[in-house]
């Protein structure tokens, strides 16, 4: 096969879709969207953990592979999936940032699978171990960026242009994953009681780390406007025209993420005292925010998470109770972005339309004064029937 025209067929492709009608429409109502002006939910299916159950990728080396990988993403959203995703007129090259974040080496083993993985803690005891830690050193490899940049340029940037993005951000914001990491649950638990004054100690270390990352990034232009066609959260898309967007780009220009699905195990008031004042700096440093990944929020969002700062978007997950955050954001300046569980899709091989539609009603009929999207993700298998994630979209814009 010959690679490099198949990838270019596929960019032809992506670019015809990119400069359709339609996803000029979708575009300007994600604008109204996020700007709490919307008309009806946005509805997207992420696609990335049972992408092996859509169309086989057919390239062999591995650059071709991961650019087609992107193609296909970008045309799948439109061909095959019928949601809200825009179909991008560019081809992202996100920038490679290397560290070894908190100067330590955690221990990883990986499940053959590749989804479950276990930590040995670096940090056992932290009275002890804390001064294991020390600020991370961060490096961007621009050689290997631009190795990356050519090679899309070179073979398909005549049809798409490249450009740069920052990955790195959608996801290291969520301090409570970085001492979990460090530490394992049990022991962080076990901290909040034994050794809280460590605890405490290790939460602003990892804040301040934070923050560090971001100061080095604007020094070193390695933040990038993603108020466009850019994602943010777990699974939403960032277009805004409220960021301004002029001189080299600071956070403060920017949507940040952060989240704190670890510290489901706690009390309200223990997430209040340990992990929210944090998880407030954060936030803090962005324009606008997404809160929220699988953690239900409803025992944490009257006394915390409803005054985090400069938050649009709240992760309403399948554990969340649907009702009463319903209640609280019926009028409110903040997006209700729903996850729709994942057990419709993925349990059986069959989709019971008629309990999903029940199901995704019941959604719907709560939050009809809402600003609302619905969000599919953490679908692992379709049972080798991508029609299921197409049906499951045309039954939620049913019920609109």
């Amino acid at each position: 096969m010959d690679e490099k025209q198949y990838l270019r067929d596929l960019a032809l492709r992506q670019a015809e879709l990119a400069a359709s009608p339609e996803n000029q429409r979708l575009k300007e109502a994600w604008y109204k969207h996020n700007s709490l002006q919307g008309e009806h939910p946005m509805v997207v299916f992420e696609e990335d953990t049972c992408v092996k159950e859509f169309v086989k990728p057919l390239c062999e080396t591995p650059a071709a592979r991961a650019l087609e990988a992107r193609l296909l993403q970008n045309i799948r959203s439109h061909e095959i999936l019928g949601d809200d995703k825009v179909v991008p007129d560019f081809i992202e090259v996100p920038v490679n940032i290397e560290s070894r974040f908190f100067g330590v080496a955690p221990k990883r083993v990986v499940a053959k699978e590749g989804l479950g993985y276990h930590d040995e803690p670096v940090l056992s005891d932290l009275t002890e171990d804390l001064e294991k830690l020390s600020a991370s050193q961060f490096r961007c490899n621009r050689e290997e960026t631009e190795r990356r940049e050519s090679y899309v340029h070179d073979m398909v940037g005549d049809i798409l242009p490249t450009r740069r993005v920052n990955a790195l951000n959608r996801w290291h914001f969520a301090l409570t994953q970085h001492a979990v990491n460090l530490m394992g649950m049990e022991n962080l638990f076990l901290a909040m009681y034994d050794t809280p004054d460590e605890l405490h100690a290790l939460m602003r270390f990892l804040t301040d780390d934070c923050k560090r990352l971001l100061r080095w990034e604007e020094e070193n232009g390695l933040l990038f406007a993603n108020a466009g066609n850019d994602y943010m959260g777990s699974g939403s898309y960032c277009f805004n025209r409220e960021l301004a967007q002029s001189g080299p780009v600071t956070s403060r220009q920017t949507w940040g993420h952060t989240n704190s699905q670890e510290s489901v195990g706690i009390s309200p008031e223990m997430y209040e005292e340990f992990i929210f004042p944090y998880l407030c700096e954060i936030a803090d440093e962005f324009g606008l925010m997404y809160y929220g990944c699988c953690e239900p929020v409803h025992p944490i969002w009257d006394r915390c998470v409803s005054k985090l700062p400069h938050l649009r978007k709240v992760s309403i997950s399948a554990w969340c109770d649907e009702a009463f955050m319903a209640e609280r954001l019926t009028g409110a300046n903040v997006i209700y972005s729903r996850k729709p569980s994942p057990n419709f899709l993925g349990v059986d091989p069959i989709l019971d339309e008629d309990a999903f539609r029940a199901y995704m009603k019941n959604t719907l009929d709560l939050t009809r004064g809402c600003h609302v999207e619905i969000i599919f993700r953490d679908v692992y298998t379709l049972h080798g029937d991508p029609s299921k994630a197409r049906r499951a979209v045309e039954i939620v814009r049913s019920l609109m």
